[in-house]
């Protein structure tokens, strides 16, 4: 199999990352990218700044493909949109790779050749093969080994409080957006002007959106939050060791407690109806009903399409649906100040011998996921794939802290001050005034 490619899913800044290690390892890598182009999915938030510098987005075994060919890496200490992180080192990285990137090849499964799952012989002696649908048509490709980078873009979580779409979600779909509303566009800002709008989520997403839509005129702002109080939703602020996601948690404050925001915490939504009058109603489960609002944004993460792997036999924690091994570390239910250890191929190994779930797809439902974890990530199981065994059990990698204690997975109760390292903001939000 040592001359067979090692497929990557996905031409995301991880897949990217894994293609420049397998190069520099002197392995054959063949990215398959369902988009057009490189980062498909970061033009789709072009217009959403970055938490990271630059310093902390762009791989080392990148940047030393990318040195030969004159390419100049950007002011380390600055914050690139989607569209620059997209421009200035994704693409670069794409046509270096060259033919080595497939685009629009979307990968519909992959399985173990000529067997399915529940066949045990020649798990561990036969390669993979990818099922994969082109402009051309269909064709299977055959690999040593295939690091899922596919990320989880593509399927943001529903409204509904419990996983699934609220009663009438679906078939108010023309009213409900899933993303970040680029408001730069004259015409999503002209959908939300003067608005009353129901922004649902309480990670940096929905702080992001409370931000954005504060400054467009005439709008009113319904927050919803399933979680029983604000607690520390607004971030660590300065005691986040990422400033930028530090200062949008404090703007996002500002906002509230100017009155811009109207906060409902508690709200599991069951159901979303039309009010008659072209406007829609939202209901809680316990039968609580909000004032009607006329555009819904949805922001409550996302989770990993899993579906085209299930002939490979994978080892996921029940609750957050990543690696067994990684979730323990990452668990929003129980993590203390957001620390995620720096993890590898040891974490990242699964039943099915050659195949990894690797960046943001690895965290299952879990937030709070940064690149140069990513990047980590398949130095580690590059490194173990070329026979470097202990290059592949090295840490090369420190991680910042969000300086917020209590997980983001704290609902329904208050998250408690514990005292340590960086206790939970203390908020107090006033109701929108009149104006508004």
């Amino acid at each position: 199999m040592d001359e067979l490619p090692a497929v990557v899913v996905g031409a995301g800044p991880v897949g990217l990352a894994a293609a420049a290690q397998l190069v520099e390892r002197g392995l054959t890598p063949l990215v398959l990218e369902a988009g057009p182009q490189a980062g498909a999915a970061v033009a789709q938030w072009n217009h959403v700044r970055l938490f990271s510098q630059w310093s902390e987005l762009v791989d080392p075994a990148a940047e030393r493909l990318l040195a030969p060919t004159g390419w100049q890496r950007p002011e380390p200490t600055a914050y690139p949109t989607g569209a620059e992180w997209a421009r200035d080192y994704l693409r670069p990285l794409a046509a270096v790779l060259g033919d080595k990137v497939r685009f629009s090849a979307r990968v519909t499964g992959v399985a173990r050749r000529g067997r399915d799952l529940v066949v045990d012989a020649g798990r561990d002696t036969e390669p993979v093969t990818v099922h994969v649908v082109t402009d051309h048509g269909e064709e299977r490709i055959t690999a040593r080994a295939v690091i899922d980078a596919s990320g989880t873009w593509g399927s943001p979580n529903p409204l509904g409080g419990d996983g699934l779409p609220a009663l009438g979600e679906i078939a108010s779909s023309d009213r409900i957006s899933y993303r970040v509303p680029d408001l730069a566009d004259p015409a999503v800002r002209e959908r939300y002007s003067g608005k009353r709008i129901a922004v649902a989520g309480s990670g940096h997403s929905a702080l992001t959106a409370l931000v954005a839509l504060a400054d467009v005129p005439d709008v009113k702002i319904v927050w919803l939050l399933r979680r029983g109080a604000t607690g520390t939703v607004f971030g660590g602020g300065d005691a986040d060791q990422l400033p930028a996601r530090g200062a949008l948690g404090l703007r996002a404050k500002a906002a509230a407690e100017a009155g811009f925001v109207e906060t409902v915490t508690g709200f599991r939504t069951a159901a979303v109806q039309p009010d008659g009058d072209g406007r829609l109603v939202l209901e809680s489960f316990d039968g609580h009903k909000l004032d009607p609002v006329d555009e819904i944004v949805v922001l409550t993460g996302f989770r990993p399409d899993l579906s085209w792997l299930s002939e490979v036999r994978l080892d996921l924690d029940p609750v957050l649906q990543a690696p067994r091994a990684l979730a323990p570390l990452i668990d929003p239910n129980v993590h203390s100040c957001g620390t995620v250890y720096p993890h590898g191929v040891k974490e990242l190994t699964q039943p099915e011998p050659g195949v990894f779930v690797v960046g943001m797809k690895s965290y299952g439902r879990a937030p709070t996921f940064l690149a140069m974890t990513g990047y980590e990530q398949v130095r580690s199981v590059v490194a173990a794939l070329a026979g470097d065994h202990e290059a592949a059990g090295r840490v090369e990698l420190t991680l910042p802290e969000t300086g917020v204690c209590g997980g983001a997975g704290v609902f329904d109760e208050p998250a408690q001050d514990t005292g340590g390292c960086c206790g939970p903001a203390e908020v107090t939000l006033t109701a929108p005034s009149a104006a508004r």
